[in-house]
């Protein structure tokens, strides 16, 4: 692969300043990343491989998530809900200066952001590349509760002894072997964020099944926080959803392929 030259944009939105990275030529397709990550911190895990939809002549913009990376953020819980960063997205999409319909991947938190800018203003998306969706619906109670208690342990011991629990957790075989990662966000904003995720959840199924867009779903399985019901019910109320899990780290790997060629087919 030729590599891409990667430009570094800034645009402030909604009193943060936030970062993104912009790479390629070609229609534009936007990422969102999943919470406590950023971008460098994704490509450090090795999670995702973005080169062959880079070499399949897209324009891929990828950003730091608000207090994520090297975005700024303040400790505000609401600006950490799916639709406040689904607006955050779409003011990226208005500093790109973007008129025609694009293509929105986002992974895990960026699922969420991404399927709830789809619904807060359908006509700006083309299709979609959902990445290991969160729990969501009758599963979000559970999760709701943990963050929500997390964030009460980092206010109270600190974050080390938050990063301690996790770490303690089983890990699902297809990313056994991803090296772990320090979250991004200050410590100071940790809590807004956890108790900014426990007040969110996917858009309603009803919402998502008015959707019009194609949609790729990929997943893997084994993991509570990304759990296969969630990807199985979007396929099902999606109205053109192609869905792919993923049970092995070799086959999770083909994922940047399978996107650059769900992105470069030519559609119905």
């Amino acid at each position: 692969m030729r590599k891409a030259p990667l430009t570094e944009g800034r645009f402030w939105h909604r009193g943060a300043e936030l970062v993104y990275d912009d790479a390629g030529e070609g229609p534009l397709a936007v990422y969102a990343h999943g919470g406590f990550v950023s971008q460098a911190a994704e490509g450090r895990m090795g999670l995702f491989d973005w080169a062959p939809v880079l070499d399949a002549g897209v324009r891929l913009v990828r950003n730091d998530a608000r207090a994520h990376g090297r975005s700024t953020g303040e400790a505000v819980d609401s600006d950490f809900t799916y639709p406040s960063l689904a607006g955050d997205l779409l003011g990226l999409l208005d500093h790109l200066g973007s008129a025609d319909p694009i293509d929105a991947m986002g992974a895990s938190m960026g699922c969420g952001s991404v399927l709830h800018a789809a619904v807060q203003a359908p006509d700006r998306f083309f299709r979609l590349v959902l990445l290991i969706p969160p729990t969501a619906w009758t599963t979000r109670e559970a999760y709701a509760r943990a963050n929500r208690e997390s964030a009460d342990t980092i206010e109270r011991e600190g974050a080390d002894a938050w990063l301690a629990a996790k770490r303690k957790q089983p890990r699902p075989a297809v990313v056994a072997d991803v090296p772990p990662f320090e979250p991004t966000p200050a410590e100071h904003v940790l809590p807004s964020i956890l108790r900014g995720l426990a007040r969110s959840d996917l858009p309603s199924p009803t919402e998502i099944a008015a959707l019009h867009q194609r949609a790729l779903i990929l997943a893997w399985v084994d993991d509570p926080g990304h759990p296969l019901s969630t990807a199985e019910t979007l396929a099902h109320l999606l109205p053109h959803a192609d869905l792919h899990v993923s049970r092995t780290r070799a086959d999770m790997r083909t994922w940047g392929e399978r996107i650059a060629a769900y992105l470069t087919r030519p559609q119905p």
